[in-house]
């Protein structure tokens, strides 16, 4: 007969009260045990023995009340766990108050450590078997009734898996990908939870941004009030402030990365909500703020420093892994998985995804850092034959600009070990608080490996540059030599950041250890000094008195040269007229006749004789004299008499010959070549010029007429009709109908009358 499952299972027991046999459920209220779970509380900071008691006497209560526990029944396991209230509050505040691994424990006592491990493996332990259904053959329940119970009666919530995967991840990451898997497959009810569950994360970036200072981002922003004013900022709020901010966000961050790390199906819910957009902006707007305020606050104790630092580089390092993981499930993984007919749409998400986040250029440099994204580009083109090109390499300039100004470092990504879980046994299932504590070390020195844009450049530094990284750390470590700041920064790649956590934390490379912290700095002779090194258009010239010895100085001229010679010396200075008198001289010398020396006769008798000087024949002489009879012509061309020429042609003559002579009078003008004419003559040649253009008219303009005589000796004839001439016409010229038009005007409606 097949076994039944636990919820169709039916027990016949004796009632205790009337002692007759009766049937229950094998899930029933009667059926729990009576016993009661105490609450758990963290171990104590100090060594002080009270504590340390009563931390050791409350944590073997609860270890030995979940080892009773976890030997129950399938069935009276189950019916403790469903109806046992204390259960449920007991190992809720483990969840909440259990030390995480960026929690590192200071000066704990052996004991505490060891029931810590314990503590921590039972608790494990148990909840694993709360999220498993079917535990045999004999011993199970239905998958379906299964979901239903963990989800009305919360055994498993949101925020517990949170917790879980934060606390038990690191080295149980098969077995607890295995049970959150189950959890959300048995009762979907889940997903929609943590759909409801990511606004509130997403508040908790605002909550950080607003105590900050910083103006929020994104759909859940809200406008600042007029009357609020933001005075606090990470600078200036106080200590314990900050910490707690810094404490808040390393929190958060790590138990995020520690759920899609563990549970990489929650991605796509995620990105339902923007969360890679909403990450990206609140890292730009926050990491920078948080840390410079870190840096330049002035701490009493070096170890609170060194803390906030590593607190937040872990912080920063789980935003950009987070960030990689979301950016692998939703598109990369599937692009691998599918065909080339199904991946555009995850190529244009990934695509979608990063352009949003371009204006993060802080973000970017720290996550190509980590994750380059040229990487990503490649298996994009790699997958798909049709990506758009020009959106990638928009992409990838948009990075590569994020860099300008910053050297860029690529650093290797350095993954926790995370050793292989067993199958069964539990010696594999639970590593120990005190092993993640040894581990916390070594996984804050790859953070400082991986720091991003922030960290020193590797290639070797020198100048202003080397200075101010030397400041940076005596600014920080005052009692610290140059000498050895120095050394420490050639060790670990000049980077400052690196130096000081590794100086606080005592983990100097041995070398270092040895030396005098305050030896001073030795400045070192340059191999090569500025006169040889140096280069220009000058160098090895007539005048580089570092490449030769002997220089022209009779050529060197300093300030303005200046002649001593006078104009009575040159005047005087008859050298150049010798030298053309020399010339000239030999032109002077005219031999009529060359006297012959005996025996040169025949020589001479030889040459070409004739009296008759041809030189000139090729010229007209007196061809073209003034003398000649066409004497009138060559001075001046012919022209018809102003009497014979038609009407018509006598203007265009006029006009012809008017052109002709103001041109001649332009040329001669401008043969003068004045600089600047004197206005007044211009004005006079002007009127000149209309005078005699009027005169060549015939036109007669006489206004003495007009004029008249004096005041009171009476008018004229022809004065009174010149006036009356005048009046009537003089509204064809200047400005003198103004009445008539204002008239004009006035009637058409456009002056208010």
């Amino acid at each position: 007969m097949p076994a039944l499952p636990l919820d169709k299972l039916q027990l016949t027991e004796r009632d205790p009260k009337t002692g007759k046999l009766r049937t229950l459920p094998a899930l029933h209220p009667e059926i729990k045990a009576d016993r009661s779970f105490v609450l758990y509380r963290p171990p104590p900071v100090v060594r002080d023995p009270a504590l340390v008691e009563e931390f050791l006497e409350r944590a073997k209560f609860i270890a030995d009340d979940l080892n009773w526990l976890l030997a129950l029944p399938h069935d009276k396991f189950w019916c403790q766990v469903i109806f046992d209230e204390t259960l449920q509050k007991c190992l809720d505040s483990y969840l909440r108050y259990a030390p995480r691994k960026f929690d590192a424990l200071l000066d704990c006592h052996p004991e505490v450590n060891d029931m810590q491990k314990c503590l921590h493996r039972s608790v494990f332990l148990t909840f694993l078997r709360m999220s498993t259904h079917k535990e045999s053959k004999d011993h199970f329940i239905t998958p379906s009734v299964f979901g239903e119970i963990i989800y009305n009666n919360f055994l498993f919530d949101i925020p517990k898996i949170l917790d879980l995967c934060v606390l038990f991840g690191k080295g149980n990451g098969l077995l607890l990908q295995k049970m959150i898997e189950n959890i959300f497959t048995q009762q979907p009810s889940y997903f929609s939870d943590l759909d409801e569950t990511l606004p509130t994360v997403l508040q908790v970036f605002n909550n950080i941004l607003h105590k900050c200072g910083l103006q929020c981002e994104g759909a859940s922003a809200e406008p600042q009030k007029l009357e609020e004013k933001v005075n606090v900022t990470p600078g200036n709020m106080p200590l314990q402030e900050l910490k707690d901010i810094v404490l808040y966000l390393c929190d958060t961050c790590t138990t995020l990365w520690a759920f899609l790390d563990v549970f990489p199906l929650a991605c796509q819910t995620f990105q339902k909500h923007e969360f890679c957009y909403r990450l990206a902006s609140f890292y730009e707007l926050a990491i920078p703020e948080l840390e410079s305020a870190i840096k330049k606050r002035h701490y009493e104790d070096n170890s609170v420093f060194a803390d906030l630092w590593r607190r937040i580089s872990h912080s920063r390092k789980r935003m950009i892994e987070a960030f990689h993981i979301l950016i692998n499930q939703v598109c990369l993984q599937p692009i691998l998985e599918s065909s080339r007919e199904n991946i555009q749409p995850f190529i244009e998400e990934f695509l979608q995804i990063f352009t949003s986040v371009l204006q993060e250029r802080r973000f970017l440099r720290d996550y190509d850092e980590l994750f380059p994204v040229e990487d990503d580009v490649s298996l994009l083109q790699q997958a798909s034959s049709t990506l758009d090109e020009t959106r990638t390499a928009y992409i990838l300039q948009a990075v590569e600009s994020a860099w300008e100004g910053v050297d860029r470092r690529k650093a290797q990504v350095i993954k926790d070990p995370t050793p292989l879980a067993a199958s069964n046994g539990a010696s594999a299932i639970v590593e120990s608080t005190a092993e993640d504590i040894e581990e916390l070390g070594a996984a804050y020195a790859s953070e400082d490996e991986c720091a991003g844009a922030a960290a020193a450049p590797i290639a070797k530094v020198s100048g202003v540059e080397l200075d101010s990284l030397i400041s940076q750390v005596k600014d920080l470590l005052p009692d610290l030599g140059e000498g050895f700041i120095l050394a420490c920064l050639e060790e670990y790649s000049y980077n400052a950041e690196q130096v000081i956590n590794n100086i606080l934390e005592d983990k100097l490379v041995p070398y270092l250890d040895k030396l005098d912290r305050t030896m001073q700095r030795q400045l070192k002779p340059d191999p090569t000094p500025l006169v040889t090194s140096r280069y220009n258009v000058f160098q090895n010239d007539e005048f580089d008195v570092f490449s030769r010895d002997s220089v022209d100085v009779s050529r060197i001229q300093k300030g303005k040269r200046r002649e001593k010679d006078t104009t009575r010396s040159l005047l005087n200075d008859k050298r150049l007229v010798a030298e053309q008198k020399e010339r000239y001289s030999q032109y002077s010398v005219i031999v009529e006749e060359i006297p012959v020396q005996q025996g040169e006769a025949q020589l001479y008798k030889e040459d070409y004789e004739d009296e008759y000087d041809d030189t000139y024949d090729g010229n007209q002489v007196g061809a073209n004299d003034a003398d000649s009879d066409d004497e009138l012509i060559s001075r001046r061309p012919f022209t018809i008499p102003q009497v014979l020429r038609p009407k018509g042609q006598e203007e265009g003559l006029e006009e012809e010959e008017e052109d002709e002579e103001e041109e001649e009078e332009a040329e001669k003008e401008r043969t003068k070549d004045h600089f600047v004419q004197d206005p007044a003559v211009l004005r006079e040649r002007a009127e000149a010029r209309r005078l005699a253009y009027l005169a060549r008219k015939g036109h007669k303009h006489d206004s003495s007429a007009v004029v008249g005589n004096v005041k009171g000796h009476g008018q004229n004839r022809e004065t009174v009709q010149e006036r009356r001439k005048k009046e009537a016409n003089k509204s064809t010229r200047a400005n003198h109908n103004r009445r008539v038009m204002a008239d004009r005007k006035r009637n058409k409606g456009m002056i208010p009358s």
